[in-house]
């Protein structure tokens, strides 16, 4: 079988949030938190459960695979043929919260998607911006 692995595309994004790990994790693991800035939900930070992200286009289904409070958060993002990962990572920063996330597992044939997932994470973290802002 081949390794497709070398092939697939990864999108990597940082954002230096001015609010602390808590405020970040809170709007990345709360439900009402979570649709003010991504999408309506059902999420809890439960490793194996399933959940899904709803938007006017449609359902993402999703697994959470990994969440070490404070720390990091990892799922499945099952939609149009997409079976990729979102990996959020925090660390501590001088003004606040590193937030970086990584999308992988794009197929070649799946530039589109890819493209898409840029401009569309840039909307998303610029919402979560606010969400984690209003926190303080």
């Amino acid at each position: 079988m081949p390794d497709d692995s070398a092939q697939s595309l990864t999108l990597v994004l940082e954002r230096d949030l001015p609010a602390s790990l808590e405020s970040v994790w809170r709007a990345l693991t709360e439900q009402t938190l979570i649709e003010q800035w991504l999408m309506p939900n059902d999420f809890e930070p439960i490793v194996d459960r399933s959940f899904n992200l709803v938007g006017d286009w449609g359902t993402v289904e999703c697994k959470v695979l990994r969440a070490v409070p404070g720390k990091l958060l990892a799922y499945t993002w099952a939609a149009f043929g997409l079976d990729i990962i979102v990996e959020c990572t925090l660390s501590q920063s001088k003004t606040g919260t590193l937030l970086k996330v990584v999308q992988s597992g794009f197929k070649p044939d799946q530039q589109q998607f890819y493209d898409g997932a840029q401009g569309g994470w840039q909307q998303f973290l610029g919402k979560l911006e606010q969400v984690v802002v209003s926190l303080k």
